[in-house]
């Protein structure tokens, strides 16, 4: 239930994100209401797999520099896993596109910024604060 939960806070904060963002193009303008849902779910569902299974090794790979850029490379690594769901996304005929790197990574400081505001208000980020 916490997954979905999750997946749900991605989807509405990556479409608030397209809306705000002029380089950021995700999904269809002209297709229908249920479609985009879909479209967002879809590629939020692809961004939460890329995020479990890719982030943490590349995380670890890139710990130096992390370290020597005091955590600032963490924003780059998000970059980069936002340009890799829209790839990915891209094969399966979905759309997440960024004009250039720097709206992906403007992109992901506002996803960022946006699931942490919906997850601290719904209360979804305090089971993760109990088990540690």
């Amino acid at each position: 239930m916490r997954f979905l939960g999750h997946l749900i806070v991605t989807g509405l904060a990556l479409w608030v994100t397209a809306l705000i963002l002029p380089g950021m193009h995700l999904g269809d303008d002209s297709a229908t209401l249920l479609s985009q849902v879909l479209t967002i779910g879809a590629i939020a569902l692809i961004l939460a797999l890329i995020n479990t299974i890719v982030k943490p090794l590349l995380s670890f790979l890139a710990f130096p520099i992390t370290c020597l850029t005091l955590g600032l490379f963490q924003l780059v690594i998000n970059t980069l896993m936002l340009l890799l769901a829209g790839w990915v996304s891209g094969l399966v005929g979905l759309t997440l596109e960024f004009d250039t790197f720097w709206w992906a990574l403007l992109a992901g400081v506002i996803i960022g910024i946006l699931s942490g505001i919906v997850e601290a208000v719904t209360g979804l980020g305090e089971g993760d604060r109990e088990r540690a």
